[in-house]
């Protein structure tokens, strides 16, 4: 915490500070005496004198003397029985960044393992950053890396940041919502990965109470309320479970416990419930005598009470990566009320509470390391490795909370900024979790430095790039593997406005065409002949019939000959006019949404064309030959007469080409360069499996029109190993 230089004010209280420090210091002291020899007490008590007068003058937010901070620090660590050398540490964890103690003198007084300690703690003095993110991230990276090689560090941090949270009441609000976040997000995370399931949960609940103050009161209010209603049925079953458990012949210790109010919080936010709805808010912890017990009780209580489909789970079996061992059901208890019951022995109970702290050796055999000792000692170790293998700061910190968070993706932009994503997110939705532009004009991305599909699922630890262009639009098959909501949504959103546009201009041309034979243009329909026709037809806005009519909801023939009528009733012309040739719709191929060129069979300009309407979809162009146009002859209402744009220069369009060339070195190679000596781009390339002594290349290439890809094919022809070329047919033929 930060420490003022400015003289104590006037106390409102009649006791001097100095006596209460010093009162605190002797319940410190009191406690040490219980487990450490009468000389390390003597070292510890010469370091809390030594941080007294280091600290003297300055004062905490709360305006008591900042040295009660230190000594609060020390009694967490105590209650965890650590050593005079992580004690001494604790005590004087602040006198380097706010006093003008060095090092040196430090390990001169108290030794070099305690000066190592108190150097681990203390943030770095002048960082040559680009911003505040990438100092604090290398501040984390000192401390993280001196806890790799010595644990005793994080404990006295994780101390250190639970003493501060305690008393985080003086802060101003902004403070106090960034300390909680970076809480959240680093230490509750590392407590829980070393663990100490207590100091998790503490960090957890003061964290959400800072962070969402009026959220954090509006819940707990509920869950008062929601005591008296359910006294009585947790009485019932903590009397139910101790008269049953001896009957089975098992000793057990039972007690009912109220669920967290950030447990509670995040069960609302995750599964979108009501509080209502999350009944299950206590939770009972039977503790037995050895393993088997644990499942005898486990037995006993699924007879007592029906257990909930797939709410169990095994840790004993299968403990949690901290060590965490436990039991896990939910039952249906009275009332129809789910409760929620652990069981576990006392030695599990123990690690639960205090974890990797449980089981405090140092300069031991590493071959006498408990289990859990064994997996913290692992984790430490690729702390090391992690920092061998980034460059900044800020992806070795992100690496690690990789790790603090296996449930979750995180991905790099090219700056280094984190995201977290969920598993199976694609570059997609690291464009959209950037910024909602990078999102629709997203063309294409790196991964790791490679271009990658937009579709590839993103790993923990990849730098994503969104390479993006001005003119570019979401595509409709991103909603296939787009994961997150907020992608999803942004680009329905958008499909939604851009259709809607697209599709009232094309229903217009559609319109104005089928109108010529009636020997009208749209400009000449009156305003009586379309009121009539929308109040015939109960719409509301022309726009309406012009986005049905390009979406293919309505045909443009008989809206056509209804407004044709209702124009000749107010002329008095006769109704019967002298048809007149209706004209194609010029088609520019890169119109859109509501105007898609075909899939099947890949029209390019020059090709003979025709159009189809397909209903909520718009206007799909195939070419004449294309064998699902045969298909659609008996629904002439639905084909529309189109013709390619005379100046298209700039499109490209997609054709597949299939080349049969003799099996030879290099014969891609030439295939390719003949290709790209014409002007044009090999969008993606397959082979054929060899048929003896030829292979087949597939080809997709990007042309402008039927004369570009003529020369294209020309050029292949005249490479040495090919034997034939041909475009690809709708039907897989080439012709």
């Amino acid at each position: 915490m930060e420490a003022s230089n400015l003289g104590a004010p006037p106390q409102p209280f009649s006791t001097p500070s100095s006596s209460v420090v010093s009162l605190d210091f002797q319940r410190l002291k009191a406690k040490l005496q219980t487990y450490l020899r009468p000389e390390d007490v003597g070292r510890v008590e010469a370091a809390y004198h030594f941080a007294a007068d280091a600290h003297t003058g300055q004062l905490r937010a709360s305006g008591e003397p900042y040295v009660s901070h230190p000594v609060a620090v020390a009694s967490l660590v105590a209650d965890w029985h650590l050593d005079p050398q992580a004690l001494i540490a604790a005590l004087l964890h602040d006198v380097m960044e706010d006093t003008h103690i060095c090092k040196a003198e430090i390990a001169e007084r108290f030794g070099k393992v305690s000066a190592e300690l108190v150097d681990g703690l203390s943030k770095l003095d002048k960082i040559e950053s680009r911003s505040h993110e990438e100092a604090q991230a290398e501040n984390f990276r000192k401390m993280l890396l001196a806890m790799a090689s010595d644990l005793r560090v994080i404990l006295i941090k994780l101390a250190d940041r639970l003493h501060n949270m305690r008393t985080l009441d003086h802060m101003r609000p902004a403070k106090r919502r960034r300390i909680a976040s970076e809480t959240l997000e680093i230490y509750a995370p590392i407590a829980n990965r070393l663990g100490l399931n207590d100091l998790f949960r503490e960090l957890q609940e003061l964290s959400f109470s800072n962070k969402y103050p009026l959220r954090y009161q509006v819940l707990a209010k509920a869950v008062r309320a929601a005591r008296g209603n359910r006294r009585e049925v947790v009485g019932r079953v903590s009397v139910a479970i101790e008269e049953l458990l001896p009957q089975w012949g098992i000793a057990a210790e039972v007690s009912g416990r109220e669920k967290h109010l950030y447990g509670i919080y995040r069960k609302m936010v995750e599964k979108r419930l009501s509080f209502s709805k999350v009944l299950d808010i206590y939770g009972f912890r039977v503790i037995v005598r050895d393993v088997p017990s644990c499942y005898l009780a486990l037995g006993g209580l699924h007879s007592m009470y029906k257990p909930v489909p797939g709410k169990f789970k095994d840790y004993i079996a299968i403990p949690k990566a901290n060590g965490y061992q436990s039991l896990h059901s939910t039952l249906i208890g009275p009332f129809g009320t789910p409760v929620e019951v652990q069981i576990r022995t006392r030695e599990m109970h123990h690690i639960a509470e205090a974890g990797v702290a449980s089981h405090w050796l140092y300069k031991e055999d590493e071959k006498t390391l408990t289990e859990l000792q064994q997996k913290t000692h692992s984790w430490l170790q690729s702390l090391l490795e992690l920092q061998s293998a980034s460059g900044e700061a800020t992806e070795f910190l992100e690496h690690v909370k990789i790790d603090l968070f296996p449930g979750e993706v995180y991905v790099f932009s090219p700056r280094g900024t984190i995201f977290s994503m969920p598993k199976g997110s694609t570059p997609v939705d690291f464009a959209y979790a950037v910024h909602t532009d990078i999102g629709n004009r997203c063309v294409a991305c790196r991964i790791n430095g490679d271009l990658m599909p937009l579709r590839s699922e993103l790993r923990n630890g990849d730098q994503v790039e969104i390479i993006t262009a001005a003119h570019a639009n979401p595509n409709p098959a991103w909603l296939s593997y787009a994961r997150t909501g907020r992608a999803r949504s942004q680009i329905r959103h958008f499909m939604k406005n851009a259709q809607q546009d697209e599709s009232v201009a094309l229903g217009e041309r559609l319109l104005n065409q089928a109108l010529r034979p009636h020997g009208l243009t749209l400009g000449q329909i009156s305003t009586f002949a379309w009121d009539r026709f929308l109040r015939d037809r109960g719409t509301r806005h022309r726009k309406d019939v012009f986005s049905d009519l390009g979406l293919g909801k309505r045909l443009p023939a008989i809206v056509a000959r209804r407004l044709a009528q209702a124009q000749d009733m107010e002329s008095g012309r006769p109704d019967v006019v002298k048809p007149k040739p209706a004209g194609a719709i010029a088609i520019r191929g890169s119109e859109g949404i509501t105007v898609q060129l075909a899939r099947c069979c890949q029209p390019i300009p020059g090709d003979a064309i025709i159009g189809t309407l397909r209903k909520g979809q718009g206007l799909e162009v195939h070419t004449h030959d294309c064998p699902n146009v045969a298909k659609l002859r008996g629904d002439r209402g639905r084909w529309v007469d189109v013709e390619w744009e005379a100046d298209n220069d700039e499109r490209q369009f997609d054709v597949g080409v299939r080349v049969l060339t003799r099996n030879a070195r290099g014969v891609l190679a030439h295939v390719a360069s003949a290709i790209a000596e014409e002007d044009c781009n090999i969008q993606s390339v397959h082979m054929d499996n060899e048929q003896g002594a030829y292979t087949a290349l597939n080809f997709t290439v990007q042309v402008r029109d039927r004369m570009h890809l003529a020369r294209v094919m020309r050029a292949v022809r005249r490479v040495q190993e090919v034997v034939r070329i041909g475009r690809m047919k709708a039907d897989g033929r080439v012709g």
